[in-house]
């Protein structure tokens, strides 16, 4: 696959009800292609296409098992790999003014972006949490974060 503009990194997902929610929000929000790491199932599963509702057929996708590798080979072509994660060097993703092309990394439920995908990624963002909880559902907070990477596309 060519260099995207906008992508998105799933990493170690087990739901496949959010791999199909994050396919259903890469197309609404014009991500040009999603890469499905780690462990994160892939199309065709009948739980994903339910939730997708066939937008795993018009997002470009593929899958890798090695995320670190992906990102470095991503960053050689000039992509900005953000991860979004809470970390000492969180960026709020509301302020955040990327450089495109750009791939935002998400990860695992329960564990979220492995240690070292977290350390080849230059910058981790955050989303301002307002509420009691400090953790959004993987798709959900990529699909705020999509939205407002969105907002600042060059």
């Amino acid at each position: 696959m060519a260099a995207p503009r906008f992508s998105l990194i799933a990493e170690n997902i087990r739901s496949l009800h959010n791999v199909g929610a994050l396919f259903r929000t890469a197309d609404a929000l014009g991500v040009d292609s999603m890469y499905l790491c780690g462990y994160t199932a892939a199309p065709p599963r009948s739980a994903i296409q339910k939730v997708s509702l066939g937008a795993e057929s018009s997002v470009a996708w593929e899958h890798r098992r090695d995320t670190v590798a992906l990102i470095r080979e991503l960053r050689r072509q000039g992509v900005t790999v953000a991860a979004l994660e809470q970390t000492g060097q969180s960026v709020d993703i509301e302020t955040w003014q990327p450089t495109w092309p750009v791939a935002l990394v998400v990860g695992n439920e329960v564990d979220g972006v492995s240690p070292p995908a977290l350390a080849a990624c230059t910058p981790h963002l955050s989303i301002r949490m307002d509420g009691q909880k400090e953790s959004l559902n993987v798709s959900v907070a990529a699909g705020i974060a999509l939205a407002a990477l969105r907002r600042h596309r060059a």
